[in-house]
């Protein structure tokens, strides 16, 4: 990470520090470390603890764009919210559920996954983005998926190359950008 911020060590320190990220620095996340995340995620709680979900380490840069290419950032704001060109992710990581373990009643087991991963990326400084909007058929066909394994969400990694704050709570939700009632970030290039 740019700048002489240190990072956080402690859970109380990492949770309030973490927000999501768009726009990544051009430098690769190490394998070690994304091996480490999906160990956060087989790790975490998983209902009568069938363990459906798999992962897929995309970090290659060609299929990286292909993963890109099966992504919708939030819509809601876009193109704001879509990484601008040379600040894409550099790694992803595919969640997926096997059909043949759990059909439904597998979305908790995703949540707590997504956290783990979120929140032991963050302790190293990488910053990530939990799609859910996901063009899952055609990624499906990128990763070369057997028809058990069913594209859940994606998890996109990198160096921020943005730093999103959030506004403290008071007064701030029903004054809310386009009156949602979301929790208020503000997003500001990295200096």
């Amino acid at each position: 990470m740019k700048g002489e911020e240190t990072m956080p060590k402690s859970i109380s320190e990492i949770i309030p520090t973490r927000r999501t990220i768009r726009q990544f620095e051009r430098r690769p996340v190490g394998r070690k470390l994304l091996e480490r995340l999906v160990e956060a995620a087989r790790l975490a709680p998983s209902a009568a603890n069938l363990q459906p979900l798999e992962f897929v380490v995309v970090d290659e840069e060609q299929m990286c764009r292909g993963v890109l290419a099966h992504l919708k950032w939030a819509a809601y704001i876009a193109p704001a919210g879509n990484p601008k060109p040379g600040q894409e992710p550099a790694a992803y990581v595919v969640v997926l559920v096997n059909t043949d373990i759990r059909e439904k009643m597998f979305e908790y087991d995703v949540g707590a996954a997504q956290m783990s991963m979120i929140l032991a990326a963050w302790e190293e400084g990488v910053a990530s983005c939990w799609i859910m909007s996901v063009e899952k058929p055609e990624l499906a066909v990128l990763l070369g998926l057997p028809p058990n394994l069913k594209v859940d969400s994606v998890l996109a990694l990198g160096y921020p190359a943005e730093r999103s704050v959030t506004e403290d709570y008071k007064d701030s939700l029903s004054g809310s950008e386009g009156g949602r009632g979301e929790r208020p970030t503000r997003v500001f290039p990295r200096t």
